[in-house]
């Protein structure tokens, strides 16, 4: 959102933060950089057209700023980064280094990731059974015997409860 609508129907325009943060950080001249509160001073003295949301918009192009490289944040401060510093290093290890393919070597596409689609023309596969011949599962409960259901002899009674210990 480059303007924000007033009461009037106008739109006032935004100054660019990120130019007027630099032009700040270059006129403060500090050795170990300006913070936030300081650089808000230089541009509310310099500078008449801010928006109400001055700070909020200050902090958050500062974070903007410090992500993308442009400044450089050393212990609360903010200065520009010094041009014969090394590269920032991303966190995590490096890749290694990729081996150079000799010239005419066609690179095929890697694999596509997950299971490989079923072609429809192959003939469907037979089932096979497990190696050790059992079907699978839990095998079906044995049928009673007539044996077990035979009646005792009619002349001997059964007492009641827990036949004693033998």
């Amino acid at each position: 959102m480059a303007a924000e609508v007033g009461n009037g129907g106008q739109q006032p325009s935004i100054p660019d933060y990120s130019l007027m943060i630099l032009e700040a950080i270059d006129a403060l001249k500090e050795e170990t950089g300006s913070n936030e509160s300081t650089i808000a001073k230089h541009i509310e003295s310099t500078r008449s057209d801010l928006p109400p949301a001055h700070t909020t918009l200050l902090s958050h192009h500062l974070d903007k700023m410090k992500q993308s490289g442009q400044i450089v944040m050393l212990k609360n401060n903010y200065m520009r980064p010094d041009p014969n510093a090394p590269p920032k290093r991303g966190r995590g290890r490096p890749p290694k280094p990729k081996a150079p393919l000799p010239t005419g070597t066609v690179v095929s596409p890697p694999r596509p990731r997950g299971r490989p689609p079923k072609d429809p023309s192959a003939p469907p596969k037979p089932k096979t059974t497990p190696g050790s011949g059992r079907p699978r599962g839990r095998p079906p409960k044995r049928a009673k015997t007539t044996e077990a259901a035979v009646p005792p002899a009619p002349g001997v009674k059964r007492g009641r409860g827990r036949p004693p210990k033998v």
